[in-house]
């Protein structure tokens, strides 16, 4: 059964795509997140290595939070990684295992490129699509990258 909310069929779909790449972001990140975390190595190891857990537990509240955004408005959520591949903006490194700060310079720059789009989703979801719900939500997770990208930027000083 198809949600009476008040916003119309198309621009449900819309919001659904928008979302779903977004989740798909958020997948690409937490993987390399946890790449990060698995693979830290040499000074403040245990606190990078502490730090990069932190960041892919909030990523992995926030995946759950976007598929279940996706099926209160009456879509199908995505899961597997192969469709998160091709929804996504974000790349992953296979095969490269970075420095540190290298990881941290790769992690920051996701971050950033996700916060970018979800300014965009924003904008979107409460114009163009009279969404305010949505671009609520968006706007909870662009702070939380927000925060993210503020805490690995101080590595970088």
């Amino acid at each position: 059964m198809k949600p009476q909310i008040g916003i119309s069929e198309k621009n449900l779909e819309r919001i659904i795509a928008l979302l779903s790449t977004g989740l798909s972001n958020e997948m690409i990140l937490y993987v390399k997140t946890r790449k990060a975390h698995w693979n830290v190595a040499g000074e403040s190891f245990m606190e990078l290595h502490k730090l990069f857990e932190n960041h892919y537990k909030q990523l992995e509240e926030s995946i759950d939070e976007i598929a279940e955004r996706i099926g209160k408005l009456g879509g199908k959520t995505i899961g597997t990684m192969y469709e998160y591949s091709k929804l996504a903006t974000l790349k992953e490194s296979p095969g490269k295992y970075a420095s540190s700060k290298d990881m941290i310079k790769e992690l920051l720059k996701d971050h950033e490129t996700i916060i970018i789009q979800f300014r965009k989703d924003v904008e979107e979801c409460s114009a163009k699509h009279k969404d305010d719900g949505t671009a609520d939500f968006i706007t909870g997770l662009m702070e939380q990258h927000e925060t993210i990208s503020w805490i690995l930027r101080r590595y970088l000083k």
